[in-house]
């Protein structure tokens, strides 16, 4: 398991590695062909910043060696805002006196419907985490309903034990997104103060479990804006190099979701407390072209929470997959459009002005993703 990795490492000593490293560092890390969990650490410093120009070129020009020109299409579908854990960030949070709502079997092809008709073969299923309403029987329930009608199923839900993740691969499950939110291990329960979430180790582990259910593919990432970025994106490439070593058959993703605000419906209430660990566009185009100097092959996805003409200038940047016209909300797209947003998404673009924006940079957008006829 990876606990054991992490917990030979301290947070603090891991912060200060960081920032000490220096420019000769960063030039280091630019001339090699391979580049280590050190090298890593030097491309998302400080000193790397003045080096942007030059990751970019390098970032751009290694994603198109292995991706080619092309960009992946995906789109979210909430399930559910029912949650049985409190997070001091999320409007979904227990704590939040809301209507909830989990989509019926009828609603969840209604929505389907919606989806088809703007192209999208690759759905992203996202639910509260909730045992008893959205547990494993009704995600089997889901995909069954789902798979029919799209090539890519993948999931972002509560984590699951592994003999869980078995069950729903049979039923055509492709990827899981599990984000850490933090790695801070100590500050982590600030965050996640009730619920089966509070549970750092066991989120940990995930990963582990759905290597060991041989998933297709696992995306990993944390929540920006909770702790020092730099910090947990170190221990995020650290968790990937473990994972890579040990379940070297499965494919992985990485994202790196920003804090953004959420209004309570029928409420003046934001649920958006003051975080002091502010991440910049331009730090964050540090991070994407540092994730790709460091993993050739890892798929890199940026969604609909950073704003329309930032998103247009990450397509040659170095990113692989994107999501349009999308809804953080159960129901959002025809059944309950007026429901809780779980956040305020920033790029309002339809599917299509997306793809058409992808074309006019001289790319193609990809609807498909992969066919499990063709294997891994």
């Amino acid at each position: 398991m990876f606990t054991k990795q992490f917990d030979s490492f301290d947070w603090e000593e891991v912060k200060e590695s960081i920032l000490s490293k220096t420019e000769q560092d960063v030039i280091n890390a630019l001339n090699k062909d391979r580049r280590s969990l050190e090298d890593f650490k030097a491309l998302i410093s400080p000193a790397a910043s003045p080096y942007l120009e030059q990751m970019a070129l390098i970032s751009q020009k290694l994603t198109r060696k292995r991706f080619g020109k092309t960009i992946q299409m995906y789109i979210p579908l909430y399930l559910s805002n029912e949650c049985q854990n409190i997070c001091t960030y999320c409007a979904f949070s227990l704590d939040n006196k809301i209507r909830r709502k989990t989509l019926s079997d009828a609603e969840i092809l209604q929505e389907i419907a919606v989806l088809k008709k703007m192209g999208y073969d690759h759905v992203l299923l996202v639910t509260g985490e909730a045992n008893l309403t959205v547990g494993v029987a009704y995600l089997k329930n889901a995909i069954r309903l789902i798979k029919p009608h799209f090539t890519h199923v993948s999931l972002e839900v509560q984590p699951l034990d592994t003999y869980d993740y078995q069950e729903l691969i049979k039923e055509g499950l492709s990827t899981v997104l599990v984000y850490q939110e933090t790695y801070h291990k100590e500050n982590y329960k600030r965050y996640h103060p009730k619920g089966k979430k509070s549970n750092f180790n066991y989120r940990l582990e995930t990963p582990d479990r759905l290597g060991q259910a041989n998933i297709h593919k696992i995306g990993l990432g944390t929540l920006i804006g909770l702790e020092d970025w730099r910090t947990d994106c170190f221990f995020t490439a650290l968790h990937l190099d473990y994972l890579e070593k040990t379940y070297w058959q499965t494919k992985y993703s990485v994202s790196f979701p920003r804090l953004r605000p959420i209004e309570l419906a029928g409420s003046n209430e934001t649920v958006l407390k003051e975080y002091n660990n502010y991440m910049s566009d331009r730090e964050l185009v540090q991070l994407i072209c540092a994730w790709r100097l460091f993993n050739t092959e890892l798929e890199i996805s940026i969604s609909t929470r950073e704003e329309e003409n930032f998103r247009n200038h990450l397509i040659q940047l170095g990113i692989t997959s994107i999501s349009a016209g999308s809804k953080t909300n159960p129901g959002g797209y025809i059944v309950e459009p007026e429901s809780l947003e779980q956040f305020e998404i920033s790029d309002e673009r339809s599917s299509a002005e997306i793809a058409n924006m992808i074309r006019a940079q001289g790319y193609e957008p990809v609807w498909k993703d992969w066919d499990k006829t063709f294997g891994h």
